[in-house]
């Protein structure tokens, strides 16, 4: 944990170990300890994400406030759903999914898997990143790793480890948490590529053509 606050080059290593560790405890769970191990696994994922917005280029370009909100609302809505069981009221805490261990496991796993799928694009992407729609400076088109097949894996692995602890939550504010975090996705996934289709013309033209959105496109 604080090697993660202080940005020790071994950091992504100690939350690989801890989160694998974390599923290998998971093959007998109950629906509440998977929950609770999901909620840690995306706590110790939001510090090391954090911290690692500290590595990225000036920015060249921004979306507006206004463009910020259409998505960051929704996201937070999504976020609100599902680990706040109860919000928004009794009715969406009934359950959609039996307390069954290897239902649990699968939605440990996906959850891990997805969080460690989205660090790897993040380390891939490197100083590009920003957590809002930009340009920065300098700013490169990335193409290799997960990039290869996906215009936007972060969110892929975000959206599949929602998934895994909406399962794990077992109600239906955990699919509508989802729901609410795919739309803010797609819309700013949207918004990037038009930015990126402005900054790189025909490049990224060519890249969208062999990639998909979320899902993986092998061509």
């Amino acid at each position: 944990m604080f090697a993660i606050w202080g940005f020790d080059s071994s950091a992504p290593g100690a939350v690989l170990f801890w989160l694998l560790r974390s599923l290998f405890a998971a093959r007998s769970l109950s629906s509440e300890q998977a929950f609770r191990i999901e909620s840690k696994a995306w706590f110790i994922w939001m510090l090391w994400w954090l911290a690692m917005a500290f590595f990225s280029k000036s920015t060249k370009r921004r979306e507006s406030v206004a463009q910020r909100i259409e998505h960051l609302l929704p996201a937070a809505l999504g976020f609100l759903f599902l680990f706040r069981p109860g919000f928004g009221g009794s009715a969406l805490t009934l359950g959609v999914f039996p307390d069954h261990s290897i239902l649990q496991l699968v939605g440990v796993t996906a959850t891990i898997g997805g969080l460690l799928f989205a660090v790897w694009a993040r380390l891939i992407l490197g100083s590009n990143w920003s957590g809002s729609v930009t340009i920065k400076q300098n700013h490169q088109l990335i193409r290799r790793g997960p990039y290869r097949w996906i215009r936007h894996p972060i969110y892929t692995g975000m959206l599949t480890a929602l998934a895994g602890t909406a399962i794990s939550q077992g109600m239906i504010s955990g699919l509508l948490g989802l729901s609410f975090v795919y739309v803010a996705f797609y819309r700013k996934a949207r918004r990037e590529e038009s930015f990126l289709s402005q900054e790189f013309g025909d490049a990224f033209a060519e890249h969208r053509q062999h990639t998909g959105m979320f899902f993986p496109r092998f061509s």
